[in-house]
């Protein structure tokens, strides 16, 4: 892997990035070790052309938004990382909005609120960027990204720039086609309907209450640990085998929501993939039911 040649590149093309970048300053866990490069894109052209580049020097990349469903490993990130974070554009057009992939889903919900747009109530408070919930097709009290969204705009491993409709997406629970494809999302364009103001927002804020008095947000996390299980729920089956507050090292099952690994002190990947096994075992031995994790595991072994 020619880095030196993608660092010269970075700098003819004017790319911030940084060396050894510590991944737990960028993950809503604050886990994580250093990302041999971190860059900073400002368009998708640029994206669009750092990704062939990386292709040709056969350098492997991660394409980042919020960071807000990953476990980074404590060696870090093999190659580059790509912070979409810069691609924070927002457009409406009648019942349309679309958003670049690095825009925060609740600035989406807000700008739907401000143009009596609705559908996308069940999102504010999902701590994501537009990238990452499509990937994901992340949803919320019922709600599915699936639901809302119209297209999306991605650039394929050849550097091209191409449009899908939402029913060529294979969107499923918490999956979509871009899981499975050399597919980096741009911006997505969600379909809402007209509605009134006053109740858009009511049903905002009765969700983030919900969460605030719910969920354990003031400690890091990566939201649901664990995808929910056909016929139960992931946080149910554990706190049915009494493993609420359960830890290792500074991870901990939360006294809170037991759907919730939280770092409640320094905890390291380690210990939240050993806690993570150790919730999954106990719930297969005594309830015959195979959690799998929502959090997606990035890094080195």
């Amino acid at each position: 892997m020619d880095f030196k040649a993608f660092e010269e590149y970075c700098k003819t093309q004017k790319i911030e990035y940084r060396l050894n970048e510590p991944m737990n300053l960028h993950t809503s866990f604050k886990i994580g070790g250093p990302a041999d490069i971190f860059v900073s894109v400002c368009s998708k052209e640029q994206l669009a052309n750092a990704i062939l580049k990386l292709n040709e020097l056969e350098i492997p990349y991660f394409i980042l938004g919020k960071g807000s469903n990953l476990l980074v490993s404590d060696k870090g990130i093999e190659g580059v990382v790509i912070n979409t974070l810069n691609l924070n554009d927002i457009s409406v057009d009648g019942e349309y909005v679309t958003a670049q992939t690095g825009v925060s889903l609740a600035s989406v919900c807000v700008t739907a609120l401000e143009n009596s747009l609705s559908g996308l109530e069940f999102a504010f408070g999902i701590p994501g960027a537009v990238g990452g919930a499509l990937y994901m097709n992340a949803g919320a009290y019922g709600g599915e990204i699936s639901q809302v969204v119209a297209s999306a705009e991605y650039i394929y491993k050849d550097g091209s720039i191409k449009q899908i409709k939402a029913e060529d997406m294979c969107l499923g629970y918490r999956t979509s086609i871009f899981k499975d494809k050399e597919m980096v999302i741009t911006s997505v364009t969600f379909k809402l309907t007209k509605g009134e103001k006053l109740q858009i927002k009511a049903a905002m804020d009765d969700f983030l209450l919900r969460r605030k008095t719910k969920q354990p947000l003031e400690y890091p996390s990566a939201g649901s640990t664990f995808k929910r299980p056909e016929g139960h729920f992931a946080g149910a089956l554990i706190e049915k085998n009494n493993l609420k507050g359960a830890s290792i090292g500074g991870a901990m099952v939360s006294p809170k929501h037991a759907g919730f690994i939280i770092n409640y002190k320094n905890a390291t990947c380690s210990d939240v993939w050993a806690l993570m096994q150790k919730v999954s075992d106990t719930v297969y031995l005594n309830d015959g039911v195979k959690l799998c994790p929502e959090v997606i595991f990035v890094g080195r072994e």
